[in-house]
């Protein structure tokens, strides 16, 4: 066992505690904008370093491309599947007593006032 072999568990174990930590949170929270938050940054960091850790084991220039391009898509949708599912939460959700500053105030009529 070589200092690559133990870098590449080392970076593949911190990255399944960081995807378990993100089911976990999406299990515990209570509310959308929580779950949401832990469903993606630490979920994301931890497949990173999931797939850093692979490629530290596989060494192959195919292995390696898949990996980067798994890593690259996953970088790439899960913040924009985040705001879709926000924006989402937001419009069927009344989530404005959660919220320290409004910014999607002017797009959504406040049914309260108009009541």
């Amino acid at each position: 066992m070589n200092i690559l072999d133990i870098a590449s568990a080392a970076l593949q174990l911190s990255g399944s505690a960081l995807a378990l930590t993100a089911a976990i949170g999406v299990l515990r929270f209570k509310d959308t904008l929580s779950r949401m938050h832990s469903a993606t940054k630490p979920q994301v960091i931890g497949l990173i370093l999931v797939l850093a850790g692979a490629t530290i084991r596989l060494r192959h220039d195919s292995d390696v491309g898949v990996l980067i391009l798994t890593g690259s898509f996953t970088i790439i949708t899960a913040p924009v599947i985040a705001h879709r599912v926000g924006r989402l939460a937001y419009h069927e959700q009344d989530l404005r007593d959660l919220l320290t500053t409004d910014q999607l105030e002017s797009d959504v009529p406040d049914e309260r006032e108009a009541g």
